[in-house]
């Protein structure tokens, strides 16, 4: 009896010293936009502004002094490409070469920052400004001082976890979006930012079953459905497990409402899109909520 007391009393030390505690588990603190996000809140942004502001006299897009000037009028999400440059730095940047949107020309990619310094950004009439390329950490610490909310379209030859890296560091995960475009990038977003909102693509009620079998949570979903409209059985399947919709209404959809009238993103917005993701945030932005 007494050696079986003796071996009772080791195991359980063994078992306690084996048991992890809340000490030793890391965690993983999500962002504030896990919980804002849902279909149940209202008090999200319904804008979404493509590419931070396009089709601005004097205001370029993906310009941190767009990006200032907008949000002084209205409550929006900003959508922002980032791109990176010969040396390494993240920038913001649509194109794979600033011919389009500086007064320089070349690739992104072969030239450094500082190289890009020496031009200005044009706005979509051609216009040039007194505006720089602007580095993706300056977005982040302005977004970061003004709970300004963007979502991050990472360009192709920029690997994710140097923007994660980025957004980390900066301590911007309660302000940040990442955005992918298919099953597969949505699930490695998720694998490497767990605590993120990851934009994906839910085109359809396939797609949606496809991320859902991907393993990645619906509380870090928010849904963008497309640039057309969906069936209403897409809306109430994402809405009955809480996730946001946006819709992007870029393209033909802003061009309907302009000469249709703005009203439609408010018939679009009660069918079921929680967002409108547009080139046309002044004019959405007034329908919506005046």
């Amino acid at each position: 009896m007494k050696h079986f007391l003796y071996l009772l009393t080791f195991c359980a030390f063994i078992c306690c010293k084996n048991t992890p505690t809340t000490d030793n588990v890391s965690e993983v603190q999500p962002s504030k936009l896990v919980s804002l996000f849902k279909a149940s809140n209202s008090d999200y942004p319904n804008i979404s502004v493509h590419r931070g502001g396009k089709g601005l006299v004097n205001y370029p897009e993906n310009s941190l002094e767009t990006l200032k000037y907008v949000n002084d009028s209205i409550v929006a999400v900003y959508e922002i490409d980032v791109a990176q440059t010969k040396d390494g730095q993240l920038v913001l940047l649509h194109d794979n070469s600033i011919d389009r949107t500086t007064t320089g020309s070349g690739k992104v990619n072969e030239l450094t920052y500082n190289e890009l310094k020496k031009f200005n950004l044009k706005d979509d009439y051609g216009n040039v400004t007194t505006f720089k390329i602007p580095l993706f950490s300056e977005v982040l610490n302005w977004s970061v001082k003004n709970n300004v909310i963007i979502t991050v379209d990472i360009k192709k030859s920029v690997s994710h976890d140097v923007v994660i890296e980025a957004i980390r560091k900066a301590k911007a995960e309660d302000v940040s979006v990442i955005i992918t475009y298919d099953v597969k990038e949505a699930k490695t977003a998720y694998q490497l930012a767990p605590e993120l909102l990851i934009s994906v693509p839910a085109r359809n009620n396939d797609e949606f079953d496809r991320l859902l079998d991907a393993g990645i949570p619906t509380k870090n979903m928010l849904a963008f459905t497309g640039t057309r409209l969906s069936e209403a059985s897409l809306y109430k399947t994402l809405h009955d497990n809480n996730i946001v919709c946006m819709l992007g209404t870029l393209g033909n959809l802003d061009k309907s409402a302009e000469a249709r009238g703005d009203e439609l993103y408010v018939q679009w917005k009660e069918n079921g899109a929680d967002i409108i993701a547009t080139d046309r945030p002044f004019e959405a932005f007034k329908a919506i909520n005046n």
